[in-house]
This record gives structure tokens, sequence and C-alpha cells, in this order.
């Protein structure tokens, strides 16, 4: 039994469900469960339909690997982008962080995450080949590498490095000023856009 007394069986599941959400104790589930009570039928099923949609028919761009609500991404789709010059992020959240910055034309590559041992994660569990498969293509020019400057994203640039260094193609990373150890997603506007736009050429010194 839950040492929280719930008057509903149904209030309570809520709760529980909302609690799954990183960063949201039950104090905050009950808070946000109690203010969809207080909300219309209709505004409640748009929210939940909203969700329920966007689980069941967001799409992965089959390019870039980006979550699209088709094949393929409008950043890839858009012939104005820069094709030849990709950019290489752990996730979305650092695609739509660097798309803020407003200093970025070229098109990403979205690894899904960054080598990590101690989490279990390896270069088999990324778009790794996929990314050696597109820098082999022909159509890239200049791979910079937008990681994190962090241990992980420091041995997955390294691990990328070693795979695409026999291509010819120019491989550059962020400036450093973004500070070592920081998450890129949460670097601000101005000093991520300055990082790319003075962005250095990539050696296994870096």
């Amino acid at each position: 039994m839950s040492l929280q007394q719930y008057p509903s069986v149904l209030l309570e599941n809520a709760v529980n469900e909302f609690a799954k959400l990183p960063g949201v104790g039950r104090k905050s589930a009950l808070r946000l469960v109690l203010h969809l009570l207080k909300q219309s039928e209709e505004d409640v099923d748009l929210f939940g339909n909203a969700v329920i949609r966007m689980r069941r028919e967001v799409k992965r761009c089959r390019s870039c690997h980006n979550i699209s609500d088709t094949d393929l991404c409008d950043i890839c789709a858009n012939p104005a982008r820069d094709h030849s010059l990709l950019c290489v992020v752990e996730n979305i959240k650092d695609v739509m962080s660097v798309e803020n910055t407003q200093q970025f034309r070229g098109v990403y590559h979205v690894l899904g995450g960054i080598i990590s041992p101690m989490d279990g994660i390896g270069p088999a569990d990324l778009e790794i080949d996929s990314l050696v498969q597109r820098v082999h293509g022909g159509e890239v020019h200049e791979v910079l590498l937008a990681l994190s400057p962090t241990m992980e994203g420091d041995t997955t640039n390294f691990y990328i490095y070693r795979k695409i260094a026999d291509s010819g193609v120019p491989i550059t990373t962020i400036a450093r000023g973004v500070s070592i150890g920081d998450e890129l997603e949460y670097a601000d506007e101005v000093t991520l856009g300055r990082s790319i736009v003075n962005r250095v050429p990539f050696t296994m010194k870096n």
C-alpha cells in the first residue's frame, strides 16, 4: 500500500504514470493530474491524443536520424542547406541547440547517444556505421564533430575520427568556448554559435 492515500484508484493510476516522467516527483505528478481534472474533457482529449499520436506517428529521418513527421526531415529536404557540411551531434536536443544559434547552415547526423561503457553503450548502439557511409558517399566535404566536451564525448569523437580519417574529408570540432565537461544543450546560444563559427581542425590531441 502506498503512503499517500488517494480517493480514487483512477487518480492514483494517473499520478503513477506522470511520476514516471524524468524530473517529476509524486507531488508534482499529483499537481499535474489535478490540473487536468479541472480542464474540459475536450482539452484533456487534445492533450492525450497529441501524446498518443506523437508516439505512434513520429518518424526518424532516413538520412540524419533526427525526429521528423516525414521520412526526410525538413532540414535534409531543404535545398538551401549546405549538404556538404555535416554536423555530428548526440541527440535531437543538440540539433535544436545548434539551430537556435542561427550560425549553422549545413545538415546533421544524430548519433542517438555517445559511447559510454559505464552505461553499456558501445559504438554498435549508435548511428556510426550510417555516418561512415554518408562520409564515404562523396557528398560530404567537411565533418563537424559537435559533441559535448565531456570524457564520453571526446571518446566518441576519437572513435569517429579513426573510422572516417581515411576518407580524406576534413574533420573539425567546435571551438572550446564550451567549457570542458559541459553538456552541449546547456550552452548559451552566443557561446555555442561562436564555437561553431570558430570551429577548428580535429586531431587526436583535441
